[in-house]
């Protein structure tokens, strides 16, 4: 018999009942209010670990500005740095929107005309612009960042004058390539000084806050940060509860005590741990026993598809790195420890601690220290084989020695 679960464990997949947000959204929405009314406001930069709810959180506040009549594309960075393609493909799409009306339509050619730049520059596997040779020499330019400026400014233009506000939602910034963080930086920066309605929410890991202070100074200024976390007691609370609540179940203190310990508030893992014991128990109240029943399947989900999908991207020399960290005990763990439970210098593993870092699997924390972007990713290590076969083989090497 089917059994609806109202538990929604999933990369960006909307829980039925969004816990511990609500300030977060309040902020953002006055901000909404703002560019609604063209008063230039900050953009807004999301951080936090894998499964915190970033995701989630943007994909919301679109919700929001869309129901504000506010134009939004969602973009998703990839590493294989399709970003220009990306920015070009929802500026268009602006066009086309505002293109509709037809005491617009003289507002078209010049954004049209920066975006072809820029395609045509930096983009040119795209084929969205059919011109001659002699068109795209005419078109060619070889700065990034003035001819992204360029899009920004034209298109805020439009904005401004078709009172039509626009905000692009960037997730996965960390993904981006240097320059076209850079060029991004620069063109939102120059397109609210001439006060246009155009705005960025992005998200991404912590790494971001380094990467866009390196990029340009002024960035702290251009965006509102906002570190997300785990969940407090009160709100895991909420989050384990009321998605039961419309099907009559309950949850005794104890279970909910049980499942906060055990997914330490991060959200993700409360919708898959609850989504498990859910499924798994028939009983209008769900008691502490049955949470530790459903503990290991718990584990083993959560090993076989959200830990190890980022463990099969390391090379050898990545994951003898990773189980280096974990052997340091505590972390977030000095290069200094991590190179000498490797028997090697720190600058002899810099390269690995490099490609770790845009992987998107370990982060700098504070200086010269590491951490993992995955919650509880040593856990996971250290129920691998290959973790203990390392540690064993590591011993008989030092007591040789």
């Amino acid at each position: 018999m089917y059994k609806i679960n109202p538990y929604r464990p999933g990369a960006g997949l909307m829980p039925t009942y969004l816990a511990g947000r609500d300030e977060d959204i309040r902020n953002v929405e006055q901000m909404f209010e703002s560019i609604k009314r063209n008063i230039p406001t900050q953009s807004v930069i999301f951080s936090g670990l894998r499964g915190v709810g970033k995701t989630v959180l943007i994909n919301t506040l679109q919700n929001k500005a869309e129901e504000r009549d506010i134009f939004c594309r969602h973009i998703e960075i990839e590493e294989r740095n399709d970003f220009i393609s990306q920015i070009a493909s929802c500026s268009q799409a602006f066009l086309r929107k505002v293109s509709m009306k037809e005491k617009f339509m003289h507002l078209i050619q010049k954004p049209l005309d920066a975006i072809k730049a820029l395609v045509v520059s930096f983009d040119p596997n795209d084929n969205t612009f059919s011109l001659s040779l002699q068109e795209k020499e005419l078109y060619k330019t070889s700065n990034l960042t003035q001819s992204l400026t360029d899009v920004f400014i034209t298109i805020g233009e439009t904005a401004l004058k078709t009172e039509t506000p626009l905000c692009f939602f960037i997730d996965e910034i960390q993904y981006m390539d240097s320059k076209e963080l850079g060029a991004l930086i620069a063109a939102l920066h120059r397109t609210n000084q001439l006060g246009y309605p155009v705005m960025v929410i992005g998200a991404g890991l912590p790494k971001i806050y380094k990467m866009l202070s390196e990029e340009k100074s002024y960035s702290e200024r251009l965006f509102l940060y906002k570190e997300i976390g785990s969940l407090t007691d009160a709100q895991c609370r909420n989050a384990i509860r009321i998605p039961a609540d419309r099907f009559g179940v309950t949850y005794s203190d104890e279970a909910v005590e049980k499942i906060i310990s055990v997914t330490r508030g991060y959200p993700f893992f409360i919708q898959q741990m609850c989504q498990i014991v859910y499924k798994n128990v028939d009983e209008r109240m769900i008691q502490a026993s049955h949470v530790e029943e459903n503990i290991e399947e718990f584990f083993h989900t959560m090993d076989i598809g959200f830990f190890k999908v980022r463990y099969e991207r390391c090379a050898e020399s990545d994951k003898k790195f990773i189980f280096a960290m974990v052997q340091c005990g505590e972390l977030p763990c000095t290069i200094a420890n991590v190179a000498k439970n490797l028997h090697k210098n720190v600058n002899q593993i810099s390269t690995t601690r490099a490609q770790l870092i845009n992987k998107g699997v370990i982060y700098p924390v504070r200086y010269k220290e590491l951490d993992f972007t995955v919650p509880e990713f040593s856990g996971f290590i250290q129920r691998l084989d290959e973790y203990r076969q390392w540690m064993e083989e590591k011993q008989r090497t030092e007591t040789e020695i």
